[in-house]
């Protein structure tokens, strides 16, 4: 029944951020029409918190946080917050170039996603 998810990211700047998902997390691509990016994501998976109001939040996962943030670091990418532990792994998040902010974490617990 459901083949997938589209995720969206409303941004200031739409096109410094399809650069930097491009050039920087190097995220394979389509062009839809138009210069129109739509990306690839990796492998993917959900999670549901409470909370007192509904809300979304997106955080992309990796293998080793630490070197991971060395190398965005390298290539320019602004973090917004160092490296912390929280219960279910350690996470920051990095500054896209349109002014948004994208959560990055190493988890702690199995992953459903299987990649």
């Amino acid at each position: 029944m459901i083949n997938g998810a589209h995720v969206i990211l409303y941004s200031r700047d739409a096109e410094a951020d399809r650069a930097f998902l491009r050039d920087v997390l190097r995220f394979p691509h389509v062009d839809a029409g138009g210069g129109w990016l739509v990306f690839r994501l990796p492998p993917a998976e959900l999670a549901v918190h409470p909370a007192e109001a509904s809300d979304r939040e997106l955080y992309l996962m990796c293998d080793d946080v630490h070197t991971t943030v060395r190398e965005l670091t390298a290539l320019g990418v602004e973090f917004t917050e160092p490296v912390s532990s929280a219960g279910w792994g350690l996470r920051t998040a990095l500054r896209l170039p349109g002014g948004g902010v994208v959560g990055l974490y190493q988890p702690r617990h199995e992953v459903a996603h299987g990649g």
